[in-house]
């Protein structure tokens, strides 16, 4: 039999400030930024510290492999990098010369973009050889991710409700893309398509519908809401609304306390430790809001249960 392994890929982090100009230039794909966005980002990494993405996805990895053992699957499991280091083409590399000759492919983001995660597809297509491989497109309907996020969000929900002494509202969030990486392109333009297939791009839905099946979990919750954060400062319109201008909304309405979730995020790392923790919160305080979020999912055992059965269809899919 042909010997299987799963493979993760993830965003990456840099381990040091220094670092980060060479990862925002990956991120970029080589474009140029300017050079007061790249010290703003370095000032925020200063501020948390460090992100921890690289090292809670590789605890991710062991959990899903022990899941998989469990479920008499003893395969290994890999995790490769888009942006940093370890890099997706020299994991697959590696993958080969350990003798892997079929591959189950998950990306850490759940929510499918056809730019985004098709980007994580072609840098593993470009090295596979003839290593098979099954990629998972997107998983923003899985029960078991709306379990897990719904398992993080109760306690968070009830915590605040006592200290209120109401019922407290919602507002789910998931990461913001250039609007021109999910729209089609105006009707009778012949010009490069940014992503295969036709029509628009599903991750705005995906995002929604995730939110969706999180907030039919906990039916407690009287109110919710949805927002795109962490919108770039370059590349043209973002995809929104914003978390900002949501803010604004909900403190009309007389809200004063409130739960922010990010659903399209799957452990802690600047767009949660950074734009949630001190963006988001100094805003809401400036709203007379107080704002919570609840802990993120990083080793959740749900959320390892989820990764693991995608990995069990996809290998699945490989022996047929």
């Amino acid at each position: 039999m042909p010997k299987q392994a799963v493979l993760l890929l993830a965003h990456g982090t840099p381990e040091t400030i220094d670092q980060i100009p060479e990862y925002l230039r990956n991120v970029v794909s080589g474009r140029p930024l300017p050079p007061a966005v790249v010290e703003e980002i370095q000032h925020r990494y200063s501020l948390i510290g460090k992100s921890p993405l690289t090292e809670i996805t590789f605890q991710q990895a062991r959990l899903v492999g022990a899941e998989l053992a469990a479920a008499g699957i003893p395969v290994p499991v890999y995790v490769g990098m888009r942006n940093w280091r370890p890099y997706i083409p020299e994991v697959v590399k590696q993958m080969r010369a350990d003798g892997v000759e079929e591959a189950a492919v998950i990306c850490m983001a759940p929510q499918n973009s056809r730019t985004s995660v098709g980007l994580y597809r072609r840098a593993v297509e470009a090295e596979a050889g003839g290593l098979r491989i099954d990629f998972t497109e997107g998983w923003a309907r899985h029960p078991l991710l709306a379990d897990a996020f719904a398992d993080r969000l109760r306690p968070a929900w009830e915590k605040l409700r006592a200290e209120a002494g109401y019922a407290v509202p919602v507002l789910f969030t998931a990461h913001s893309v250039p609007l021109r990486t999910v729209q089609p392109p105006p009707e009778g333009d012949s010009g490069p398509r940014l992503w295969p297939g036709q029509g628009a791009d599903p991750y705005a839905d995906e995002a929604r519908h995730t939110a969706e099946l999180v907030a039919a979990r906990v039916p407690e919750i009287p109110q919710w809401w949805f927002a795109f954060q962490s919108q770039g400062a370059n590349g043209g319109p973002w995809l929104g609304p914003c978390v900002e201008e949501t803010l604004d909304q909900i403190a009309a309405t007389g809200v004063r306390h409130l739960i922010l979730q990010p659903i399209g995020f799957l452990c802690d790392h600047i767009e949660i430790l950074y734009d949630v923790d001190k963006l988001f919160r100094d805003y809401s305080v400036n709203l007379g809001i107080r704002l919570e979020r609840p802990e993120s999912l990083n080793t959740s055992p749900i959320l390892a249960k989820a990764v693991s059965d995608l990995a069990k269809q996809s290998l699945a899919r490989l022996k047929e």
